[in-house]
C-alpha cells in the first residue's frame, strides 16, 4: 500500500512540473492588405513560442510572411520556420510554424506584395 501512494505520489508531481513547464504557443494574426500589414509594429517575449497566422485582405494576388534579424533582411538570415505553410490568395489564411525567437529587433514583410519592413521587439 505504501508503494501505490508513492507511486501515486510521484505521477502527481511529474505531471504538475511538467505542466508548470510546458509553455502554450501564442498565435500572432496579421492581416496584410495591398502595400501594407495592418499591424505595423509587434513585442513579443524572449524564448516564447509563437505561431504567425495571416491573412490575405484584398491583395489581388498570392502573398507571404518573412521574419528577419533588423538589417539582415537577405533570405539567407531569415527565419525558416516563420514561412507560412503556403503562398495565400485573397480571402485566405495561413500559418507559420512554431518560432521562438531571441532577445533583439527583428522586421517582418512580404516579399511578394511587398510591404514595407515592420518591427518586431523582442525582450
Amino acid at each position: 500500500m505504501k508503494n501505490l501512494v508513492r507511486i501515486v505520489l510521484v505521477a502527481v508531481a511529474f505531471a504538475t512540473s511538467f505542466s508548470a513547464s510546458a509553455q502554450t504557443v501564442e498565435t500572432v494574426k496579421l492581416n496584410q492588405t495591398p502595400g501594407v500589414f495592418e499591424q505595423t509594429e509587434l513585442t513579443l517575449e524572449a524564448g516564447k513560442p509563437y505561431v504567425f497566422e495571416v491573412t490575405n485582405e484584398g491583395v489581388d494576388h498570392k502573398v507571404g510572411f518573412v521574419i528577419a534579424p533588423k538589417g539582415k533582411t537577405d533570405q539567407k538570415n531569415h527565419v525558416a520556420d516563420a514561412y507560412l505553410n503556403k503562398t495565400i490568395k485573397d480571402g485566405e489564411t495561413s500559418q507559420s510554424k512554431t518560432v521562438t525567437l531571441e532577445k533583439g529587433e527583428y522586421v517582418y514583410f512580404c516579399p511578394m506584395n511587398p510591404t514595407p519592413e515592420y518591427t518586431i521587439t523582442v525582450k
